[in-house]
């Protein structure tokens, strides 16, 4: 009786404990985020205490594909994402409820390849191995969909591999491709560790908003306070990475570079903040969507509905502006 009456309390205090625990777990703003510069300010909002700022208590989680990562918002495991606008694009148009709330990186994709692949501009791929995203991402739908076919070549043209950022370095250090179609900081890290070069720049031709800031309907409804909080601190992160790049830098270059040094060609061992930073200044960060951003956006959504990827249930036009919420921007003044 004695050990019958101990044992009653302690698994009562053990099944608060267990409730107490998840109710921390569930205070947690979850956040989700890729291992690439265009996802610097969630990193640097997080690292630089920036969510702590302005009250939110934050879990940054980290997906190797957006694909993923609009899964987990789709699914409930996250409350916000910085992903790619086409994984939002796809997943509105099979009926998931996902809203796009504010912006992050406006559109770099640099064209990488081998000095001695003979590659000097973007027609010259024909024939050739390019690494790039998985079929279907950003990365992917503007290569296809833009850069390709500006060039008078179609994605039959040449063989495309779809790796994530840093297997598509290592495959150019290793000649098992030509060119890569990369994000930074892995364009620069490319042509630093390799014999490479940059030949194009989707940003300076056919600037659009690469990187958003996505978030289900329902996490809109209920944690309305807090998501608008997440995107002031962002907000803020992308007024240091503009304004204080080598303090961000430092924050963020352990995300990125595991070592203090990257061995390179021609410079030696170059420190990694000095890496990222060169990284930090070839982007174009902004939390606004402007109206030209928008009219990107809805480009985008042609194109892939043009090349089949994207399909309506009823096989109607896709309108972004059904997944577009900009309360907070214009709260905010942008």
């Amino acid at each position: 009786m004695k050990l019958s009456r101990l044992l009653v309390p302690l698994a009562l205090a053990a099944a608060s404990f267990a409730m107490a625990t998840q109710a921390s777990a569930a205070d947690k703003f979850r956040i989700g985020y890729l291992r690439v510069m265009d996802d610097a300010q969630a990193i640097t909002a997080y690292e630089g205490g920036l969510y702590k700022n302005h009250g939110l208590d934050v879990q940054l989680v980290e997906f190797q594909s957006g694909t993923d990562l609009i899964k987990a918002i789709v699914g409930g495991q996250l409350d916000t994402g910085v992903l790619g606008f086409t994984n939002a694009v796809s997943w509105a148009s099979k009926g998931a409820d996902l809203k796009v709330v504010g912006g992050a990186q406006r559109g770099y994709h640099a064209l990488v390849v081998r000095d001695d692949s003979g590659i000097n501009k973007v027609s010259d791929l024909k024939g050739h191995t390019l690494a790039s995203q998985k079929e279907g991402s950003t990365a992917d739908v503007v290569l296809k969909g833009v850069v390709l076919k500006d060039a008078g070549l179609a994605p039959t043209d040449l063989t495309i591999l779809g790796v994530s950022p840093q297997v598509a370095v290592q495959s150019l250090v290793g000649k098992r491709v030509d060119a890569a179609f990369l994000f930074e900081p892995q364009a620069t890290i490319a042509k630093l560790v390799a014999p490479t070069k940059q030949i194009y720049e989707i940003g300076e031709v056919w600037p659009f908003p690469c990187m958003v800031v996505i978030t289900s309907g329902k996490t809109l409804q209920n944690r309305k306070a807090d998501v608008w909080k997440s995107l002031d601190a962002q907000r803020d992160a992308i007024a240091m990475l503009q304004n204080k790049p080598e303090e961000a830098a430092k924050l963020i270059a352990p995300y990125f570079i595991a070592n203090p040094t990257l061995k390179t060609l021609q410079h030696g061992d170059v420190p990694r903040d000095q890496v990222i930073l060169t990284a930090i200044k070839s982007q174009t960060f902004s939390a606004e969507l402007t109206a030209k951003d928008q009219s990107r956006m809805q480009e985008i959504a042609n194109i892939m509905q043009a090349s089949g990827s994207l399909k309506t249930r009823d096989g109607s036009h896709f309108n972004v502006q059904q997944i577009v919420d900009l309360d907070w921007q214009n709260a905010r003044k942008l």
